[in-house]
């Protein structure tokens, strides 16, 4: 689902760039107005957690694979605004550190999977989330989101100017729409784990979701030690496409680290520089996602505080 660089004409990855950076800014906003401390570690995990699924392929037909998004997953448990700078930060690590999606097309990836792709999830459960519909919506929170966010990659292609024959883009239409089920049908297994270890997992305070983050970061740990090994090593939906229709060659990479394609090329072998390299994934999500909101954290405390303050003394007189 990451767009390398060297897919996207300028123009089109430009425009992206510049969208993405207001409308993360809008949503940092928005997650700082809700901002609570004691939601910090939810994030970490949850955010480390889609980092080490985005990472174990499995096969999806044709000689293709995908893996787990995790917009939706991340919009129903954070919240949307908290969901799309967790993914950001993600997809940020991911293009400068091992090299998966471009860093001139990180807008494009922020606006696909972060911004729109979260919100697409998210709908369903903001509408039937708390009803008879609540496996639906969350079945149908992560397919929308896999599938908007393959329908803009698409369309971005085409507005780049990369010819898709009629077939080939059917083919692509198709193999996108079995990712989403599969996403659709992950997330809900997911979710409902999740409450089966904690009831009503999302509105505990933190102190009851104790159990169930401890699950989550085992999870995540298991994925990169023992996932890897497993994996699908076939091409996922946009690298299948860049193949069919020629533009594969045109991949670019514009910065060099030893993290790339995650593999930690220091070590001999292969699953040692596989699980090597995401479990130092794991703890820089984790770091970075939490730095961030105690920055946010201190913000809040700073001057910015006291108008928040005031307004609260105003309302006690």
């Amino acid at each position: 689902m990451h767009i390398p660089d060297g897919f996207l004409s300028p123009p089109v990855w430009a425009a992206l760039d510049i969208v993405a950076l207001p409308a993360v800014g809008y949503m940092a906003r928005k997650a700082q107005r809700d901002f609570d401390e004691t939601r910090i570690p939810l994030l970490g995990v949850m955010g480390a957690f889609v980092f080490a699924a985005q990472i174990v392929n499995f096969p999806v037909g044709i000689g293709t694979s995908g893996h787990l998004v995790g917009a939706a997953l991340l919009a129903i448990t954070l919240g949307p605004a908290s969901a799309s700078l967790v993914m950001t930060a993600i997809l940020i690590m991911q293009a400068f550190v091992f090299q998966d999606g471009g860093v001139l097309a990180l807008g494009a990836n922020v606006v696909n999977m972060a911004l729109l792709g979260v919100l697409a999830g998210y709908l369903p459960f903001h509408i039937w989330g708390e009803g008879p519909k609540r496996k639906f919506a969350v079945f149908l929170g992560g397919f929308l989101s896999v599938l908007t966010s393959a329908v803009l990659a698409l369309s971005e292609l085409l507005a780049s100017g990369v010819a898709m024959p009629r077939m080939v883009l059917g083919v692509s239409l198709g193999l996108f729409v079995v990712s989403a089920v599969l996403e659709g049908v992950i997330t809900l297994a997911v979710f409902q784990s999740l409450e089966a270890i904690n009831p009503r997992f999302i509105r505990q305070p933190l102190a009851r979701r104790s159990r169930a983050l401890a699950a989550v970061a085992l999870a995540a740990v298991i994925m990169v030690v023992g996932g890897v090994l497993v994996a699908s090593t076939h091409p996922d939906g946009i690298a299948k496409l860049a193949q069919s229709t020629g533009i594969a060659s045109h991949a670019t990479a514009l910065v060099a680290t030893p993290l790339a394609d995650y593999e930690w090329k220091f070590w001999n072998s292969p699953w040692i520089r596989k699980a090597s390299a995401g479990l130092f994934g794991l703890f820089l999500i984790y770091v970075s996602i939490y730095g961030f909101c105690l920055l946010i954290g201190r913000t809040l405390r700073g001057p910015a505080a006291e108008p928040i303050v005031s307004r609260v003394i105003s309302d006690v007189d």
